[in-house]
């Protein structure tokens, strides 16, 4: 009897969670309406923080939130807030428009240093789904793969046996990219090794001492690579490669 209570209990006090949400939800997006962006800032930010506790993520609460952000004229925490959206889902079209334009605001402009185009188009199509879909796409396609070796080893006709053959082979290579591609989608999340500079005007040095050399400045906005840390320094990789080492508080990771 007390177990009954207990999992009652749980289910009323989730029931009780997902209302709140939703709620502050529609609040912050009316308020966004109403253009109270602050008001839509501090709402969105609840249900953030609420998400993070119960270990969840929302690629949507994330956009809308980048919009109030940026709506509100805060570019550099619209943009940490379009990366972590993209991040959980960097299919989507949407997003990727609303960072592009937030990036113009930006001080910092970078030029990428040059990567081989086969990377380039290979990283383009994995970032058209999720690690979920990829993952969703490769189970489907280890069906289409057993069937075909069923047809292959069951049916007598030669010609499915041999379009069975060679369907297999085709399917069983898409079935290892959408594998790497779900387990590259998912590593990024979990690694979490790219950041936002959120300081006005962020010193790099050439170590981790505030006495030593100062390499260039970066300012709010501009996205980098963490390297590694050393205490309170962190050590920074920028688009065009160079590399230096500014304080943990200048930067915020995606």
């Amino acid at each position: 009897m007390q177990t009954i209570k207990n999992r009652l209990t749980l289910i009323l006090f989730l029931c009780a969670t997902v209302s709140f949400a939703q709620s502050t939800v529609e609040s912050a997006s009316e308020a966004y309406r109403s253009e109270d962006y602050k008001r839509s800032i501090q709402l969105y930010e609840q249900v953030v923080a609420q998400q993070l506790s119960e270990g969840k993520e929302s690629a949507e609460i994330y956009y809308n939130l980048g919009n109030a952000y940026f709506r509100n004229g805060e570019t550099a925490k619209a943009i940490l807030n379009y990366e972590r959206a993209l991040l959980l889902n960097p299919g989507d079209s949407d997003i990727r428009h609303n960072l592009r334009f937030a990036r113009t605001r930006i001080e910092d402009k970078i030029d990428t240093s040059e990567s081989f185009f086969l990377t380039t188009w290979v990283n383009r199509f994995k970032n058209l789904f999720n690690s979920n879909a990829w993952a969703t796409i490769a189970i489907a396609l280890f069906v289409a793969f057993l069937s075909c070796v069923a047809a292959f080893l069951f049916v007598r006709r030669v010609w499915i046996r041999k379009t069975a053959f060679y369907a297999g082979i085709v399917i069983f290579v898409f079935l290892l990219v959408a594998n790497v591609f779900a387990f590259g989608q998912k590593n990024s999340r979990i690694r979490r090794n790219t950041g936002i500079v959120m300081a006005a005007s962020a010193s790099i040095m050439a170590s981790p001492d505030a006495n030593s050399q100062e390499l260039f400045r970066l300012h709010e906005g501009t996205k980098v690579k963490l390297n590694k840390t050393d205490g309170n320094w962190i050590e920074i990789e920028i688009a065009n490669g160079s590399v230096g080492w500014t304080s943990k508080e200048n930067v915020e990771v995606i």
